[in-house]
């Protein structure tokens, strides 16, 4: 089984994953394989040429990565820039990047799978936006206070309380995300209680399962 893991920025995905994880049920984080598909290499990832072909080679490094910033400055309307051009080439790049993810992704959960595991995690920021959900035959939203959210992104990006805000302003909605979820963890207790909460979730997918 194919599970979604779905969370708003500072809801502790990481963390939770690490539980599951614990209880014997891997996860494949998109975020990494992302980077890992446009980080640094000798020869260009099938991404990276389509990425290349499509935006011109002024996106790389000279270590052959994806240089972050020039793609934001195409991506992302900062007011000096053409927003229609913007909401094109950001819809490119997405409509780009999430096959080569999604197509990496479903290779890692069958390796697992393969290996034994009953369960895999898709740890996925964009779970709905990237339409990853279709995959997967539940999907498990972590959540947290947003007091809490905001103080962990700032304390883990180092920004501050303004930009931490404008960032949870861009994802989709907390309650609308816990609404499509089939299971939601709380992450706001100790690790007994989490890892009970998450002993639950994993019981209740198995029981779907049989």
């Amino acid at each position: 089984m194919l599970v979604g893991l779905c969370g708003r920025s500072g809801s502790g995905k990481g963390y939770i994953a690490a539980m599951f994880a614990d209880r014997g049920v891997p996860s494949v984080d998109t975020d990494a394989v992302y980077r890992d598909m446009t980080g640094p290499a000798e020869a260009l990832s099938p991404c990276m040429k389509e990425l290349t072909e499509r935006f011109g080679e002024t996106i790389l490094t000279p270590d052959g990565a994806l240089d972050r910033a020039v793609m934001r400055s195409l991506v992302f309307w900062d007011g000096t820039n053409d927003a229609d051009a913007c909401r094109k080439n950001l819809a490119d790049l997405n409509s780009i990047t999430h096959k080569h993810i999604l197509a990496e992704t479903q290779r890692i959960a069958a390796e697992y799978l393969q290996n034994g595991a009953d369960i895999v995690l898709i740890d996925a920021p964009v779970l709905y936006e990237s339409g990853f959900d279709k995959q997967c035959a539940a999907v498990v939203c972590v959540t947290a206070p947003e007091e809490v959210r905001i103080s962990r992104i700032m304390k883990r990006d180092g920004i501050d309380r303004e930009a931490a805000e404008k960032r949870l302003r861009s994802q989709m909605d907390a309650e609308l995300l816990m609404e499509k979820a089939d299971y939601v963890i709380e992450n706001d207790a100790d690790r007994p209680t989490l890892y009970s909460r998450v002993d639950g979730v994993i019981d209740a997918l198995r029981g779907r399962m049989a």
